[in-house]
């Protein structure tokens, strides 16, 4: 079975969020990410990628954040009442953004405390760092070290080894790209398409990197201003001359810069 034709792994339905009982960040907002895919939210920041990430791993309440209307379905299971510790223990875990680590402690204690909310065997715990070790070779040469005192590559692979020890069967992944040399920004999103190809896992990752995430992700959808105004496989999105133009910076006339477009243009374009 093809990605594009497996089954919804999450459904996001028309979901509206507000902040302080006031503030309307998404309005409305549906996607679809299948077993096994790798589906990318785009758009310029604050545009509400973040905030869709946390609306489906239910971490908005932490900023006064609340899901309004709409419903959010792992697996047919409507999942935006769980906390974030069930959803985890369903196998749905967010890497945050900003590569959130414990400055004080090592890298493997660091990948250890993925493994916190299993009740497994050490032996099981110890294989699944050794599976970590293998996709992230850098992080076993570094694994005595303070994750602190480590560059922002390795920070980044200790976050997302850190959730792979949860075991999980989806990562949410937030900018992972961000302060990332380009050459760090290729290896992470190899790992990534190792992950969904051997370990089966699917990712739902938010991306300000258009032309990486675009060229790893089968699917992406593009947000302005809480809205979702296109969607489509990412092949597609790639090719299509708006998105060139608006998000990748390249036009039939050459490359420009955003500032050069004007906005009711980009408006007039997205909502025809």
């Amino acid at each position: 079975m093809s990605v594009s034709n497996a089954p919804a792994l999450l459904s996001v339905n028309g979901i509206e969020v507000i902040y302080n009982h006031v503030i309307l960040v998404l309005k409305g907002v549906s996607l679809s990410v299948p077993e096994g895919g790798i589906v990318a939210i785009l758009g310029a920041n604050g545009a509400g990628k973040t905030t869709t990430l946390r609306a489906v791993s239910n971490l908005l309440r932490g900023e006064r954040g609340d899901v309004t209307k709409g419903s959010i379905e792992y697996r047919g299971e409507k999942v935006h009442q769980l906390s974030p510790s069930d959803l985890v223990k369903r196998g749905v875990i967010q890497v945050m953004e900003g590569r959130h680590c414990f400055g004080h402690l090592t890298v493997e204690e660091n990948l250890l405390t993925g493994a916190y909310t299993r009740n497994a065997s050490k032996a099981d715990i110890a294989a699944d760092l050794d599976k970590v070790y293998s996709y992230f070779p850098r992080l076993k040469t570094r694994r005595k070290a303070q994750a602190g005192y480590t560059s922002g590559g390795e920070q980044q692979m200790t976050a997302v080894g850190r959730a792979l020890m949860s075991r999980p069967k989806m990562i949410l992944l937030d900018e992972p790209s961000m302060g990332l040399a380009p050459q760090i920004v290729e290896e992470i999103f190899e790992i990534v398409r190792d992950l969904n190809q051997k370990e089966k896992v699917s990712f739902l990752l938010a991306e300000q990197n258009t032309m990486v995430a675009l060229r790893y992700a089968d699917f992406g959808y593009i947000l302005e201003n809480g809205r979702v105004v296109m969607e489509g496989a990412a092949k597609n999105l790639a090719e299509n001359e708006d998105v060139k133009e608006f998000y990748l910076g390249v036009s039939k006339a050459g490359r420009k810069s955003f500032r050069d477009v004007k906005h009711y243009r980009r408006r007039k374009r997205w909502l025809a």
